[in-house]
């Protein structure tokens, strides 16, 4: 049995052994993948994922996508014509792919932040779930492949609420997602469980006492806030409702702080400060859907021909055109994911220093622009004020206050975040504990999935 961190940044799992969670390598992945894909054309993924599912999946699968494999067919004969790779790839070796021809190929950075989009097509939909079970049929070979045994069970991670209007609809469509791609990679059993009470599991086991734990878990996509009762006394109990007291959640997470920082620190570059010819400000609706990532709709409008058109007409009422052209660049070449990787290769810079250079080399030669922490804070203080909000309803929710702050997710390692939970809580009178940014919630899952399917 598996605990599941199916991350919008990462992906973990993890099982118990002599009654302590382990997390496993996952070949030459290590512990954690990267959440990306990678396929030379986007038609090949339902194809690819056909002929390497469970024997007793394939009919039925066949049945359900034949349109799709019809095409993946196709497009896997052009690209054999062409002596073009056509395997998938996962994690870094996605992103490796991705950045040696920007222009070609499929590459998606965290599918998990589109499960849950409101106004998806069935053909999306289709697609989105072939890309879980892709990447989840990965992660669940390498496990098998490092313990030596087949694995049937799983409990996955779940955020309080995945990105969507309709937080109901968003969670049960993601939710119907996630389970038919598990499922169908060969998962019998498939139980789900918050991923901040999942941390709080973890953080349980160093406790001797009834403790009452806010858990605040800032991931790559949303932010989860949960108020537990936690002790010895309650571990092993499979039925834990009477304990979670309170829970909120929002789409905030280390994608929206690498947008906000993509927006202020390196957009100046591409123009978004600059004036028209006829001194008014230049439109900034581009590079909003050019910076948006992990909203669909946004990036099929910035790749549309419509809006290479605009831009080229900007270009021409543009005072200072150069710059214009640059972001002219991004939409021709696809370079939205290098953009907004590069301000995550500065946010991560910021984490033990003031102020970084990141190279924009691939916009324009010996292009290079400088951001700073203040850069950061101020980019995303309205993120950080919403933070605080969600804790302050889960504190009127539960009706209490902590005896402890966990906190966890790969977001919190952020110095500004991190300056912001001390702000917020000097003066609660509250311990705060930093846990695994990466691992406690795997580790969490794998309890839980010890004790329900015990």
């Amino acid at each position: 049995m598996l605990g599941f961190d199916y991350g919008t940044s990462n992906c973990a799992v993890a099982t118990m052994i002599n009654g302590q969670p382990k997390l496993i390598k996952l070949g030459e992945h290590g512990r954690y993948m990267p959440s990306t894909l990678y396929a030379p054309s986007r038609d090949i993924v339902s194809y690819d994922l056909a002929q390497k599912l469970p024997s007793h999946a394939q009919d039925t699968f066949k049945t359900q996508r034949h349109l799709q494999l019809i095409k993946g067919a196709n497009a896997m004969s052009e690209l054999k014509y062409d002596e073009i790779p056509t395997h998938l790839s996962f994690g870094q070796l996605a992103l490796s792919r991705y950045l040696e021809d920007p222009e070609e190929g499929y590459y998606l950075k965290s599918p998990k932040s589109f499960l849950g989009a409101s106004g998806l097509l069935p053909p999306q939909i289709a697609l989105f779930e072939d890309i879980v079970a892709s990447m989840m049929l990965e992660v669940k070979t390498q496990s098998e492949k490092s313990l030596g045994h087949e694995i049937t069970q799983t409990v996955i991670g779940r955020p309080i609420n995945f990105q969507g209007l309709n937080a109901h609809k968003s969670n049960s469509q993601a939710i119907e997602i996630l389970t038919r791609a598990a499922k169908r990679i060969g998962f019998k059993d498939v139980e789900y469980q918050y991923e901040p009470v999942a941390a709080g599991f973890e953080f349980e086991a160093t406790l001797n006492e009834e403790t009452r734990v806010l858990v605040v878990d800032i991931g790559g996509g949303t932010s989860d806030i949960s108020m537990l009762l936690m002790g010895p006394q309650y571990s092993k109990l499979q039925d834990r409702s009477e304990q979670l007291l309170a829970h909120s959640g929002q789409r905030i997470g280390g994608n929206d702080l690498d947008i906000q920082l993509c927006m202020r620190g390196l957009m100046p570059s591409l123009g978004i400060d600059s004036l028209a010819v006829s001194g008014k400000a230049m439109p900034t609706s581009f590079h909003w859907q050019a910076a948006s990532i992990n909203n669909i709709n946004d990036q099929t409008d910035f790749y549309s021909d419509a809006n290479e058109r605009a831009l080229k007409q900007l270009i021409k009422d543009a005072a200072q055109p150069h710059l214009i052209e640059r972001l002219l660049k991004v939409q021709q070449e696809k370079l939205s994911y290098q953009l907004v990787n590069s301000a995550e290769r500065a946010k991560i810079a910021l984490t033990n220093s003031d102020s970084t250079d990141i190279s924009l080399t691939y916009l324009d030669d010996k292009l290079t622009t400088a951001v700073n922490r203040d850069t950061l804070y101020r980019a995303n203080a309205r993120h950080l004020d919403n933070i605080g909000k969600l804790i302050e309803d889960t504190l009127q929710q539960a009706n209490c206050q902590p005896d402890v702050v966990f906190v966890t997710g790969g977001s919190a390692q952020s110095p500004v975040l991190q300056d912001y939970l001390n702000n917020y809580f000097k003066d609660h009178q509250t311990r705060l504990v930093t846990g695994d940014h990466f691992g406690s919630v795997t580790a969490g899952l794998s309890r839980w999935a010890n004790n329900i399917f015990r």
